[in-house]
């Protein structure tokens, strides 16, 4: 049996559809631009603060949050984190820097780059490993 549904409904139900899919892009474009704006305004407050560090890479994990700050990360981490970024996974790198056992966040490329059981040299920016000067 064979549903007999006239060309309008479906035209109607079609353009709802495609209404509902602009909505969603518009609305994620503007969010994109805010948090690119928000970005922008922080990359100098970063680039101030980051100071070169010599460390020995003990142990790296990509951890949820939770996790993370049972591993060491301030508490501060949890209350800043947005909510749609809280279950998603860290790279959290523990290591020791001079006579201290810190644990950091990395920037997710420099994470894949960090060898384990090493010296390296650093740029660092509060808890954020930015970028790899020298292995």
């Amino acid at each position: 049996m064979l549903l007999a549904i006239s060309a309008p409904t479906v035209i109607s139900i079609l353009l709802s559809v495609l209404l509902v899919l602009l909505a969603v892009l518009v609305i994620l474009y503007i969010l994109g631009r805010r948090m690119q704006a928000r970005q922008a305004q922080q990359q100098p407050m970063i680039e101030a603060h980051t100071m070169e560090v010599s460390m020995l890479i003990i142990d790296k994990k990509k951890m949820r949050v939770k996790e993370a700050i049972q591993a060491g990360l301030p508490e501060q981490v949890d209350k800043e984190m947005p909510f749609y970024a809280r279950m998603t996974k860290l790279p959290i790198v523990k290591a020791k820097v001079g006579p201290k056992v810190l644990t950091l966040m990395a920037d997710p490329t420099v994470y894949e780059q960090l060898p384990l059981k090493k010296e390296v040299k650093v740029a660092v920016s509060g808890i954020y490993i930015r970028s790899i000067k020298s292995v």
